[in-house]
């Protein structure tokens, strides 16, 4: 299916009052450059912050990238209007992914709703035909509202004690309640795809689903600097069959979504913003398919800011700083085509993940080989940025 991303379906709501930063690959460079997003079109800011990993890592991003008076390289239309690959002019310019060296790290099992769905994927074993009967078992099972419980109280190791009497523990059930958060590297730095442009599910994968996440930007000292919008693309089938299948479950070609850009914290955005913040999901098949769904960033077990001091610190380092995928409570239920089979991706799906405050994140599904090949890694980059005398 065609998608053709412009600025009134990518912008969040108050656009002209938020600090937005991107990337964009630039054909007469040969190379990506980091770029202000303003109202009057993009500017590339490369000569003051050679990467997005620079710019993240001054004391205010916010007001580096204000102050960054840049080289005006086009139209946000029309640098959005050549970034889906079936359409692009390689001589123009195009969005790209808003990161680039900074580690890409996922947070799992953060709501109670993806709790459940976890554990049932587990005891289903990849078979997407057995979810409704466990489904309601495993609903029985731990009863009651587990929304209300905050993850390694003395209520949830109770609750987990029990459980693991009745030989109903899970290990679902250790990181969505117990003391310690599932923290999983979900990419390669430089390896995520950008608004608009394909996204990957493994070709073998029979029963998977896009997960719309807020994504927190954190600088290399663990101070959280901004946030963007993300699909951790997910296997359950692959997953399902094993956990030690989740590296291929959530890694693949393509299969890392973020942007459409980062916005930075400042006055008007904050992490409470994070906090509060109402994330949507859209699904337009091509067969005619709908689907809509909404997370909300209140209903989240472990607080952002506590899933990034364990992502980041004194047992583990990044650097060049890191994404951290913050979990989601949407996992469809709903049958697709034949009854009990549930949701799963067809190619050609778009998927749109959206937020008031960070604008819309769009992609069209395709199988991960079939997307266009990652090759431009980091010693690419840094090849580049010296040729160009940024480094």
């Amino acid at each position: 299916m065609a998608f053709t991303p412009t600025p009134a379906t990518t912008l969040p709501r108050d656009h002209a009052a938020a600090s937005l930063a991107g990337r964009v690959w630039r054909p007469d460079l040969a190379g990506p450059s980091v770029v202000a997003v303003r109202m009057n079109g993009v500017y590339d800011v490369s000569e003051a912050a050679a990467t997005m990993t620079a710019l993240c890592e001054d004391l205010s991003p916010a007001a580096a990238l204000m102050g960054c008076r840049g080289e005006r390289i086009g139209s946000l239309a029309d640098i959005l209007a050549n970034t889906p690959e079936t359409q692009r002019d390689p001589a123009k310019p195009w969005l790209l992914a808003p990161i680039d060296l900074a580690a890409v790290k996922a947070a799992g099992v953060t709501f109670a709703r993806s709790l459940l769905e976890r554990v049932i994927e587990e005891q289903a074993k990849g078979a997407p035909e057995k979810a409704a009967a466990i489904r309601s078992t495993v609903e029985a099972q731990l009863g009651g509202d587990l929304r209300t419980l905050k993850p390694g109280s003395p209520q949830a190791m109770a609750l987990k004690a029990t459980l693991i009497k009745a030989g109903a523990w899970s290990q679902y059930l250790e990181v969505g309640i117990g003391e310690d958060a599932e923290i999983f590297t979900k990419a390669q730095p430089m390896s995520a795809v950008g608004h608009g442009m394909l996204a990957g599910l493994h070709p073998r994968s029979t029963w998977n689903n896009p997960e719309p996440e807020v994504v927190l930007v954190v600088a290399s000292t663990g101070r959280i600097v901004g946030a963007t919008l993300g699909n951790d693309v997910n296997l359950r089938d692959f997953e399902g069959r094993s956990a030690l299948l989740l590296s291929k479950a959530k890694d693949n070609n393509a299969s890392a979504s973020l942007g459409p850009f980062i916005r930075f914290f400042d006055h008007g955005f904050t992490l409470d913003s994070v906090r509060a913040m109402e994330v949507h999901l859209d699904v337009t098949g091509p067969d005619g398919y709908t689907l809509k769904g909404q997370s909300s960033m209140r209903e989240i077990a472990r607080d952002p800011a506590d899933l990034a001091a364990e992502m980041l610190g004194p047992t583990h380092q990044y650097p060049d700083g890191a994404v951290l995928y913050l979990g989601t409570m949407f996992a469809p239920t709903e049958d697709r085509g034949d009854k009990g089979m549930g949701f799963t991706h067809k190619p050609g799906d778009i998927v749109t993940i959206s937020s008031v405050e960070l604008g819309a994140l769009t992609n069209v599904m395709a199988n991960a080989d079939q997307c266009p090949p990652w090759t431009f890694g980091t010693h690419a980059l840094l090849r580049n940025l010296a040729k160009r005398k940024l480094i």
